[in-house]
């Protein structure tokens, strides 16, 4: 049978849309075919740029050995030296954890290094040995001096500029930022997550910006011990911003601290918080926008 030379012949659109044979596409559907395809090839090239490198990096503090976990975006540092930022470790030492905000760091622009504390990477999931490792730190120098080789070993890589230099920590690494910023260490500000609060001793330095993360019902932190801590901050003329996240315990970042906390029968004291990992998380990349602005 001929077919009728009147009839109109149709082919599909991929949107399901019918077009007669001969009829010229309308231009929204080359627009919509040329912005996929730059998107796809613009994600594509942003994949490809962004060379996550990490490396053990072994360094030593008073003839202690240490092995430090360093990450960054090697295209990004071929360009020029980035903002850095020292990570460190919560009470069970330099674990996947750290390492993983380490990583975290560095695949939004920043140089990052998660120092090790204890020496030798020494980590552990028994928290009678934590407190052991930790407590031979707290009240001490050895705190500020351990994270000051780890601040020096990250500024060493050359990867760094030396004035967009932070320091962020968790728990027990959460003190000994705060140490670290006592201390006079170059840095330009300090974000404290569940940490127990160090009051700054009479005379201590106030170079660096604070941000506190506290779980608003962490009981490892009683409410004397933040007023005071607040209080001898604004006696020093501290720069800081203090913020406690509702329901929330000790150890509330880390998404292993349930699993932790049944092992080591202290269920109830930490415990992870999705919405103030989250939401304290955003508040230390608005904190860092502001530090590295600028002027900041």
């Amino acid at each position: 049978m001929l077919s009728d030379p009147k009839a109109k012949m149709t082919r599909t659109q991929g949107d399901g849309r019918q077009l007669q044979l001969g009829q010229e596409p309308p231009r929204w559907a080359f627009t919509m075919k040329a912005l996929s395809t730059f998107l796809a090839l613009f994600f594509s090239a942003s994949a490809a740029r962004a060379e996550i490198v990490t490396q053990s990096v072994p360094y030593e503090q008073a003839g202690t050995q240490l092995v430090g976990y360093l990450a960054y975006d090697g295209a990004a540092t071929a360009k020029g030296k980035l903002p850095g930022v020292l990570v460190v470790h919560e009470w069970w030492g330099l674990n996947d954890y750290a390492k993983h905000r380490a990583e975290q760091l560095a695949r939004l622009g920043y140089v990052a290094f998660a120092v090790d504390m204890y020496g030798q990477g020494v980590s552990t999931t028994d928290a009678k040995t934590a407190g052991a490792l930790s407590g031979q730190f707290y009240g001490k120098p050895l705190m500020a001096e351990r994270a000051r080789a780890g601040l020096d070993r990250l500024l060493a890589t050359g990867l760094v500029d030396p004035a967009r230099v932070a320091a962020i920590g968790y728990c027990f690494g959460g003190s000994t930022v705060q140490a670290l910023a006592y201390s006079g260490a170059p840095l330009a500000g300090i974000v404290s997550f569940h940490g127990a609060l160090l009051p700054p001793p009479a005379g201590a330095p106030n170079k660096a910006k604070f941000l506190i993360c506290q779980g608003a019902v962490d009981p490892t932190i009683k409410p004397e011990q933040t007023a005071a801590f607040l209080a001898a901050l604004n006696s020093g003329n501290f720069d800081y911003k203090f913020v406690a996240y509702s329901g929330a315990r000790h150890a509330f970042t880390n998404p292993g601290a349930d699993a932790l906390a049944a092992a080591n029968h202290i269920s109830g004291a930490i415990g992870y918080n999705a919405q103030a990992d989250r939401r304290s998380w955003a508040d230390m990349l608005d904190f860092f926008g502001e530090l590295f602005a600028p002027g900041g």
